[in-house]
């Protein structure tokens, strides 16, 4: 399997399903007379990160990891913090488009790179696949499920299918 195969399908599935969900929570606050942007500051608990942080950490872990590969640095904007709702699916619809102007040719490119990440006072070494392995892909499930969560705590009815999105199946199967 090739880097892009891994890597940008893997992030695009999920990306789409949280601004999937993100629609369904939209959908849900019209009907329900809720104001989305009440949302923002949840949490599921008192000492974890708000929704808005979930979905940022998403949009970091998928696109901004791809260009980790690329430049050989994670190295994301910083946090918006505290935007309105709407931002926030802005961020992810964003996310998605850059995801899938990825080309293969450039991707697969970027395999067996070193990639340097410092987190503290800790110097982390990976080549760009055990950098999408085991430090980006399990941050970006953990925060698309964490948003997810919050938002299913609020009474958002969005269920197991929404967070999978667009399975990749065999022709076959289709």
């Amino acid at each position: 399997m090739s880097l892009y195969e891994l890597c940008v399908p893997t992030y695009t599935q999920t990306v789409s399903a949280v601004g999937g969900f993100m629609d369904r929570t939209v959908e849900h606050c019209l009907s329900t007379g809720i104001d989305p942007d009440s949302l923002v500051e949840a949490r599921l608990i008192e000492d974890m990160a708000p929704f808005h942080f979930q979905v940022e950490c998403v949009a970091h872990h998928s696109y901004w990891s791809m260009l980790a590969m690329r430049d050989g640095v994670f190295a994301p904007r910083k946090l918006r913090g505290a935007v309105p709702f709407a931002e926030l699916r802005q961020m992810i619809a964003e996310a998605e488009r850059d995801l899938k102007a990825l080309r293969p040719e450039e991707v697969n490119g970027w395999s067996g790179r070193k990639l340097d990440l410092q987190i503290g006072p800790r110097r982390l070494a990976f080549t760009s696949e055990t950098f999408f392995l085991s430090f980006s892909l399990p941050n970006f499930h953990f925060h698309a499920v964490t948003a997810y969560d919050i938002l299913r705590q609020r009474g958002v009815p969005i269920g197991k299918a929404d967070y999978e999105g667009i399975l990749r199946v065999s022709p076959a199967s289709a």
